[in-house]
């Protein structure tokens, strides 16, 4: 049987490669990547192919019919109710379809082809003062087609209503091949225009056969997304064919193209921030303010927002967006509404008028997709009733009737949302994983459907049925109207080809969940991954498919860096989602087999720099960078490793080795020699070998304190990292006259440990001992047992010596994310790790920490360069930036990764990726620099970045403060 599968997927893929001008392919890694969405299910495709127009489009559903095999059309993959899998061909639809055909500003129309990013569309339009209203919290992300499929919405339908309220005409092929033309109007038969003869009498005879079905079935709210859209085909609605097929998630036929409205955008807009006691005071609110014509109306609780700045007093907000003609008018308009509100019961209120104030709060509610799969105590939650909606007069009542559900079934959930339409959002802690959880799952799922329908109200609100809710729809709209979706979409499919067991005759809710392949048990791992127990699974699960890491472009005034790898090359393998989804299937073991050993997993985390931006910038914390040095670890455990490895994984005692000879090898590194060095050493040809210190700063330090002894201050620890003290030491002796200059005593640690923890003053012949390190380059290629024993070296030497609450002060960014996240959780179980990673600072919060009434020299110019990736998510930039703006330094840093990323872009075969991510954000910010701009970057590696591609160099911040104090001791 499994030899006749493969066959039979070995001829289809070989036909529609045949047929498709697309790539296509049935490659374990490339059905990997498409076995989930954001929901909780999760089905294994046959092949998936990326068409280029409608002709292959054409062409893949002929040879599917010739094949028998389901179709399902997918954009980005960010469905939460799992309309977005199947076990057929999946079209994918973000690789070449999409074009914005046309925009004409007169009419206010698009025509799109489905795989236009939503924010893509929006900036075309933005430049005539026109958006397409509709914009879910995926907008950096989504596309239109997938926009269309599931009728989504976003936090403006309350002044522009859902995407079936933006619709003009839609372009379809059926299953059949069959052409369609879908819009608004009849024929002079009275049927919809645009249908081949079979569908157009088919239609018409429907409608005309159910008219009072169609006229009292459905309830009225503005959020009503759940089932076909039948009610659009009255004659009083129009014949609207296009409103009555968005939504129908894939069903009945595969989008072409699209003509969209477009609306036009207030001049200016401001943020009303409204404090209420508590979320249910909030629901009872929001719908009262509609009369002021607000933009949006969006929900969040305390237990969602956490500890967000801005916010006024209270336990539950509205986030309140008011338009208008200029900036004042906008913010009257909003002052006005907060003086209303104020009648009925705020407990505060906030008008945030700057742009920048308003992204950080936005950003809290477009994130929360993702935060709330975790709930305060870290267990995890899921979707499944993310969005369902009631009359928004009944939000309040409903939410206090959800909240004692959710406790009748001893549940956990943080509801947030377009409170203004009705439509909440909720994570909720199910238990996916057990047969009783799993049942628990199902019994609150149908409770919870009575009791929606009950308020009078629609399964889902925004983001479809899928499988997730369709189950359920006789609840919702009786077993008539359910069989009457059912001959609509037999009238369409007959083959039942397209999107199967969603919507009409579904799977069951709880059948094909996500989590039912992946092992029983804990897996054995070298990381401690202390945010989830331990387990390398639930780390894994972490990704829930929201795909932020598919941003193509960093958001306005944004430090973001994830995902640096998959901006460079547009491969969903490329992300983080996609590499989460491959880790996934590695543990599932269907559909990558060779469990640690897997080459697609391996090829997939080759691209992955490092960075950790995921761990800051995902909203659930997925920590990519973690996850590839554990499976490094396993994968060539036993086996020969990459050169590189053994060259930039031991750099640290290849420099140690190298520096009582460092003239003769600078001088080697400059002749032919250095491109054999380069191939043995598994070196990227295109770069140079960077420069040995004559003097490591271990060395001057030593040298400096026989000839001055320190002055008395406050003692700090500086640690002398491989890249200071091999290769920039004079960023260590720039470093040391700034603390001192501030009324510190910096002083370095031993090599190995002292009696009593005293502080030593060796002798010079003592720097001949194997250096203290944070272990970092062992750690990013996965040479897991050497870097716990280096770490547990360093521990021995620096346990004592910060006995006294003294800081460890790291210069190079890298190095102290190492120290302060890997080195407690690969070493886990020793409790002086959490120790030493609290005690370390970077620079500019040593200064800020132990120095506080310190003044800096004022250097009164604008700077340029790039937030170091790892200090953006580990360390933080606050206290960096707050000593810029003390020292006269103006202007913000870009986010992104430089692309060297340690070894990463020395390594050969990542030359290309490695400068497409220097160009994502940091050369073309020193590029456009004003001459007399100070280039700064604390990183090793974003320094050498500049050196390589740039044409100014960068410094560290401590050589800028040092050069303005004044020469520096020899």
């Amino acid at each position: 049987m499994a030899d006749r599968t493969e066959t039979e997927k070995r001829d289809l893929t070989k036909d529609l490669a045949a047929a498709v001008r697309g790539e296509v392919s049935s490659a374990a890694a490339d059905r990997a990547l498409m076995t989930m969405d954001a929901s909780n299910y999760r089905r294994v495709p046959r092949a998936v192919v990326a068409p280029r127009d409608a002709e292959d489009v054409a062409a893949a559903l002929r040879v599917c019919r010739e094949h028998g095999v389901p179709v399902v059309p997918r954009g980005a993959g960010t469905s939460i109710a799992g309309q977005a899998t199947g076990v057929g061909v999946v079209l994918d639809f973000t690789r070449h379809m999409r074009r914005i055909v046309s925009l004409d500003p007169a009419t206010r129309t698009a025509v799109v082809e489905p795989g236009v990013i939503l924010d893509d569309l929006r900036a075309a339009a933005g430049a005539h003062g026109l958006t397409f209203g509709p914009d879910p919290s995926t907008h950096s992300r989504c596309t239109l087609g997938g926009m269309i499929g599931n009728n989504s919405c976003g936090s403006h339908s309350v002044a522009w209503g859902t995407t079936a309220d933006n619709v003009r005409e839609l372009e379809l092929l059926t299953y059949g091949g069959e052409r369609v033309r879908a819009g608004r109007g009849t024929g002079p038969t009275g049927a919809p225009t645009g249908l081949p003869p079979r569908l157009r009498d088919g239609v018409k005879a429907l409608v005309d056969a159910e008219l009072a079905l169609l006229r009292t079935g459905y309830p009225d709210l503005p959020r009503r997304i759940s089932g076909y859209a039948l009610d659009a085909l009255l004659p009083e609605q129009g014949t609207d064919l296009a409103r009555a097929l968005t939504g129908s998630e894939g069903t009945l036929g595969v989008l072409t193209e699209a003509t969209v409205r477009l609306v036009e955008t207030p001049a200016a807009r401001v943020l009303a921030v409204l404090g209420y006691p508590d979320e249910s005071a909030a629901a009872e609110a929001a719908h009262t303010l509609l009369p002021h014509k607000p933009m949006t109306v969006e929900g969040m609780a305390a237990d969602l927002v956490g500890s967000a700045a801005g916010l006024p007093e209270g336990g539950a907000w509205l986030f309140v967006e008011m338009g208008g003609a200029s900036p004042a008018e906008a913010a009257a308009r909003a002052e006005a509404l907060c003086r209303a509100a104020a009648a009925d019961g705020t407990t505060g209120h906030a008008v945030v008028t700057d742009p920048a104030g308003q992204r950080a709060l936005w950003r809290i509610r477009e994130d929360a997709s993702g935060t709330a799969t975790r709930m305060p105590d870290g267990s995890e939650a899921w979707p499944g009733w993310e969005d369902c909606a009631v009359p928004p007069a009944r939000l309040g009542p409903y939410l206090r009737d959800f909240r004692a559900l959710l406790a009748q079934h001893g549940l956990r959930g943080t509801p947030y949302g377009h409170f203004g339409d009705g439509c909440i959002h909720i994570r909720i802690d199910f238990d996916l994983l057990t047969p009783p959880g799993i049942r628990r799952f199902r019994d609150f799922s149908h409770d919870l459907a009575d009791l929606v329908v009950a308020h009078g109200g629609s399964l889902s609100g925004e983001h479809g049925d899928g499988q997730a809710r369709a189950e359920l729809l006789p609840k919702m709209y009786g077993p008539e109207l359910v069989g009457l979706f059912g001959r609509f979409k037999d009238l369409w499919d007959p083959a039942a080809g397209l999107n199967p067991g969603m919507l009409v005759r579904p799977d069951r809710l709880d059948d094909n969940l996500r989590f039912a392949p992946l092992p029983g048990r804990p897996v054995p791992v070298e990381f401690g991954y202390p945010h989830d127990n331990g387990d390398f699974s639930a780390a894994v699960r972490r990704c829930v498919g929201v795909a932020k890491c598919r941003n193509e472009k960093t958001a306005v005034g944004s430090a973001d860096v994830m995902c640096p790898s998959f901006r460079a090359t547009g491969e969903e393998q490329h992300s983080t989602r996609g590499r989460a989804r491959l880790l996934h299937e590695m543990l599932a073991g269907e559909v990558i087999t060779d469990g640690w050993r897997s080459p697609e997993v391996h090829d997939a985390l080759d691209l992955c720099l490092s960075c950790k931006g995921c761990r800051s910038d995902c909203p659930v914390g997925v920590d990519m960078a973690t996850y590839k040095a554990e499976f490094l670890h396993h994968h060539y455990e036993g086996r020969l490793r990459p050169a590189a490895h053994y060259s930039m994984g031991r750099l640290p005692q290849w420099l140690h080795a190298a520096a009582p000879a460092a003239p003769a090898v600078n001088a080697l590194a400059r002749t032919p020699l250095a491109a054999v060095a380069k191939r043995l050493a598994g070196v990227a040809p295109e770069r140079p070998l960077p420069a040995l210190a004559t003097e490591t700063f271990t060395r001057w330090w030593w040298r400096r304190r026989r000839a001055a002894p320190p002055a008395d201050g406050r003692t700090v620890l500086l640690w002398p990292d491989t890249f200071t003290n091999h290769l920039s030491p004079q960023v260590g002796r720039a470093a040391v006259r700034v603390l001192e200059a501030a009324g510190l005593r910096p002083l370095l640690p031993p090599t190995a440990p002292l009696p009593g923890g005293a502080l030593p003053q060796p002798a010079l012949p003592r720097l001949r001992r194997t250096p203290l390190c944070c272990g970092l380059t062992y750690v990013s290629t996965g040479q897991l047992d050497r870097a716990r024993a280096v770490m547990r070296r360093t521990l021995d030497v620096l346990t004592p010596l910060l006995a006294a609450g003294r800081p460890l002060v790291v210069l190079e960014p890298s190095c102290a994310a190492a120290l302060r996240t890997d080195l407690p959780e690969l070493l886990a179980d020793d409790p002086r790790a959490p120790r030493l990673a609290a005690s370390v600072r970077t620079f500019a919060q040593t200064l800020e920490d132990f120095a506080p009434d310190w003044r800096p020299p004022r250097l009164d110019r604008p700077v340029a360069g790039q937030t170091h990736c790892h200090q953006h998510a580990v360390l933080g930039d606050a206290a960096d930036r707050r000593l810029r703006e003390r020292a006269g330094l103006t202007g913000q840093l870009s986010g992104g990764c430089c692309g060297l990323a340690g070894n990463f872009g020395f390594e050969r075969g990542h030359y290309d990726i490695s400068v497409a991510c220097a160009e994502d954000q940091l050369l073309p910010a020193v590029r456009q620099s004003a001459p007399g701009t100070e280039i700064l970057a604390d990183g090793f590696s974003c320094r050498t970045q500049l050196d390589h591609l740039g044409d100014r160099p960068g410094r560290h911040l401590a050589e800028v403060l040092a050069e303005a104090l004044g020469e520096a001791d020899a």
